[in-house]
């Protein structure tokens, strides 16, 4: 009895270590990974390669932050790739327009905040379910770039917004950098905040959170919003490098940030996660495709390992638990 929570008490979790157990496990898997393509391509651990598997893993890794923080609250965000999307044709069409370059990226990355508000607020506030209802606007975002752009491509992004998300600061790319940025301050959000409090109390039990008296309704948006805001983000990192945008930009994103999670130790039923372990998860997933892609391996069986690896993650969360 001496634990219970009182009215309009928090209801206090233990702060999360940078790094435990199951991270540690994911680092492990990533070496083994490592050693196995090192041993059967000997160009996989060369400085070029490295940095190039640490590049090619950053547009993941930056959505996948925020998907940590919607699984960790109990839910899921199948929209990201569309609201990358959308966002990513309307930063490039001002851009293009003449638009300064603040104001265009500050209108991108505000589209994603709208896309994971409207998200949040059909969840929390409507009650409806998060699989159903980012399925939905999965489809609806993506119908509004292919509309906002008559489903073509937005051509001829200036030097400058390119230069801004594909240059480097000494041997490492400027999307690496961004990424590690956003990585320390979704942690700080987790470890450090009372919101980081209330995701984790609504993800491991939401009627109890809410008679603690934790902002439900308020906490759902904010994760919701911010998965938005990093898929945006990882929009801009890709019209960056690729100098346009593509009204499909984003396919099967919601995959790959759900895989990255879920390696590193992100439980689906909620309640628990890590963005350190995310990290490592992206990296995990852009080793393996790297090494695959060394080795001649044809792309659809990357996408077979990518489920396998969701399920198999799936899988070491249900039996450990209840250990946990």
């Amino acid at each position: 009895m001496g634990h219970a929570l009182t009215m309009g008490q928090t209801p206090r979790k233990p702060r999360l270590p940078v790094i435990n157990l199951r991270d540690a496990g994911t680092l492990i898997g990533l070496l083994v990974i490592g050693a196995v393509f090192a041993a059967s391509a000997p160009s996989f651990l060369t400085q070029h390669n490295l940095i190039n598997i640490l590049q090619q893993s950053s547009i993941n890794a930056c959505v996948a932050l925020g998907m940590t923080l919607v699984i960790i609250s109990g839910g899921i965000d199948l929209s990201v790739g569309p609201t990358a999307a959308l966002s990513a044709v309307i930063t490039a069409t001002l851009v293009v327009s003449g638009m300064p370059l603040p104001i265009a990226l500050l209108a991108g990355l505000a589209t994603g905040l709208l896309c994971g508000f409207v998200n949040g607020a059909l969840i929390a506030v409507a009650g409806l379910q998060p699989f159903i209802v980012t399925l939905g606007t999965l489809s609806l975002y993506r119908a509004m770039a292919l509309i906002f752009t008559n489903g073509n491509p937005v051509l001829g992004l200036s030097p400058s917004f390119r230069h801004l998300f594909n240059g480097s600061i000494g041997i490492f790319p400027i999307p690496v950098l961004i990424v590690g940025v956003a990585s320390l301050v979704a942690w700080c959000v987790l470890s450090k905040t009372p919101l980081g409090e209330y995701i984790l109390a609504v993800g491991g039990n939401e009627e109890a959170a809410r008679v603690a008296g934790v902002p439900v309704v308020r906490t759902k948006i904010a994760t919701y919003m911010i998965s938005g805001l990093a898929a945006s983000l990882g929009a801009m990192i890709l019209i960056g490098r690729l100098g346009a945008a593509e009204p499909v930009l984003g396919n099967l994103w919601e995959l790959d940030a759900i895989a990255a999670a879920a390696i590193g130790g992100a439980s689906l039923m909620g309640g628990k996660g890590s963005i350190v372990g995310t990290l490592l998860g992206a990296v995990v997933l852009g080793a393996m495709r790297n090494g695959l892609t060394l080795l001649n391996v044809q792309a659809f069986y990357q996408l077979l390992a990518t489920g396998i690896i969701i399920i198999a993650a799936m899988l070491v969360d249900r039996f450990t638990r209840g250990t946990a």
